[in-house]
């Protein structure tokens, strides 16, 4: 039988955008003095609309107005972060924190930032102040769980997943479904394999769309030699997002050892061809790999009947 499942991490970290909403319906400014507060909202209503490089540049100009407005240090800190410019995100954050030292969303953008450049204990460290800050908002508790299973402290993970779990509002279920997905990551790096497939369905049961959710519990199925489950799961995700070309891998593995064979080779063919258009130059060169060894064992196995 072979064991060639890989356990995707999939995890999510909650960028809070903590807007100051606008006092009139417009941006329209009908006289020559432009205060800071009004490119804030210009800056704010920009990234509403997804345009972040113009929304930095009316913080910025805020700034430039008002030298110590720390909600646009924690603004501008956040379009950063969507652009993926963790190192000025950091310093904004940072700044801002040392204008409002009691400043949680700064603190909570600053962890999301450290985390993302997998500064994982500076992430937990910048969660921790914000705890401290405000107990009992479930966003910090979620994204240290985040930060704490990449340093591989599943236990405490698990317990800042259930502290967020009766935080939330139990309607939202997309929240729930992002949750339960990654406290089953976490049951999964405690081997916990019952655990992690129990809450990997809760995700499902939250979220009928979450391909994350029937990747990983394929794979835990895997795990538990439980090949026909997980083939309907990697199905499904193949369903949900077909060009995932793991998922390819992975059913082509639980096709094989339950002896479909040439289901397991066209997988293969359409994994490696998935890797190729992607990018992905040492998953390509694995699953070729991958491919050829099957093909051989395939013929083996024909010489020897």
């Amino acid at each position: 039988m072979m064991n060639f499942w890989q356990f995707i991490l999939t995890v999510i970290v909650a960028v809070h955008l903590n807007f100051l909403t606008p006092s009139t319906p417009a941006f329209a400014v009908t006289n020559t003095e432009i205060t800071a507060k009004d490119f804030l909202r210009m800056g704010a209503d920009k990234m509403r609309r997804n345009h972040y490089q113009e929304a930095i540049d009316n913080f910025t100009q805020a700034l430039h107005i008002q030298t110590n407005y720390s909600l646009a240090y924690n603004h501008r800190c956040i379009a950063h972060i969507q652009l993926q410019d963790y190192h000025q995100a950091i310093a904004d954050c940072t700044e801002s924190i040392h204008l409002t030292p009691d400043n949680f969303e700064a603190y909570l953008n600053r962890g999301v930032a450290n985390y993302r450049q997998g500064h994982y204990p500076q992430a937990i460290a910048d969660y921790n102040q914000a705890i401290a800050i405000k107990p009992h908002d479930f966003r910090v508790y979620y994204n240290r769980g985040v930060a704490l299973t990449g340093v591989g402290d599943y236990s405490q993970a698990i317990a800042d997943y259930n502290r967020a779990l009766t935080l939330i509002n139990q309607q939202d279920s997309l929240l729930l479904a992002d949750i339960y997905n990654d406290r089953g990551v976490a049951y999964f790096g405690l081997q916990n394999l019952e655990a992690a497939k129990e809450d990997f369905s809760r995700a499902i049961e939250s979220n009928s769309k979450d391909d994350r959710a029937y990747f990983n519990r394929g794979c835990v199925c895997g795990r538990m030699d439980d090949n026909l489950v997980a083939i309907g799961d990697f199905s499904q995700v193949i369903k949900l997002n077909p060009t995932h070309a793991q998922a390819y891998v992975n059913r082509a593995v639980a096709r094989y050892n339950l002896g479909y064979h040439q289901g397991a080779i066209a997988d293969l063919n359409q994994a490696s061809k998935y890797f190729q258009e992607q990018g992905e130059k040492l998953a390509y060169e694995r699953t070729l790999n991958l491919l050829k060894t099957v093909q051989q064992e395939i013929s083996l196995t024909s010489e020897i009947a």
